[in-house]
């Protein structure tokens, strides 16, 4: 069967194939998440999300060729990184494409490193973003994060990659 669109905005679809429905990014945009690491820490990012409706804690990311057609995802890491976190990365690896929800969202994202950090800026986002920016130890990301939690913030599940150590040490 071939999906068929019951809905399109400027960034997202509404699809059906079969049984299934499930949202999909409009006009093929994908997007990159960056794992920032300065040192022995991590860069981390806070917003507000309007489908959660509160803030979560993430890790930078944001929308592959949203404004310059023909953007690789490595580009777009680097503009996002310094946009919202106010640090510019010496090297970006990419580390592969992931699906965050595959039985609801089509949606995927490439994963990159970025390293060698010098921060060159506030940081906080465009405009309308209020992003805040944490720069968390690594040792210390599992009580950040519970912490936050406890606060009522949202957390990505992106970040279990942070807390995955822990989580298999069950500690």
């Amino acid at each position: 069967m071939s999906a068929t669109t019951v809905w399109q905005g400027r960034f997202m679809a509404m699809k059906v194939d079969g049984r299934w429905e499930y949202a999909a990014r409009a006009r093929g945009i994908g997007a990159a998440v960056i794992l920032a690491i300065d040192g022995d820490a991590v860069l981390l990012v806070e917003q507000y999300r309007v489908p959660v409706g509160a803030r979560c804690l993430e890790l930078p990311a944001g929308l592959v060729g949203d404004e310059a057609a023909g953007e690789g995802a490595a580009s777009a890491a680097a503009r996002e990184l310094e946009e919202e976190t106010g640090y510019r990365a010496a090297r970006i690896e990419t580390i592969g494409v992931f699906y965050s929800s595959p039985g609801m969202v089509s949606e995927s994202f490439t994963l990159v490193r970025a390293t060698e950090l010098t921060r060159v800026g506030a940081g906080g986002g465009v405009a309308d973003e209020d992003i805040t920016v944490h720069r968390v130890a690594l040792n210390e990301i599992s009580a950040f994060v519970t912490a936050r939690r406890a606060e009522g913030v949202a957390i990505d599940v992106k970040l279990l990659m942070l807390l995955g150590p822990m989580l298999l040490d069950g500690g």
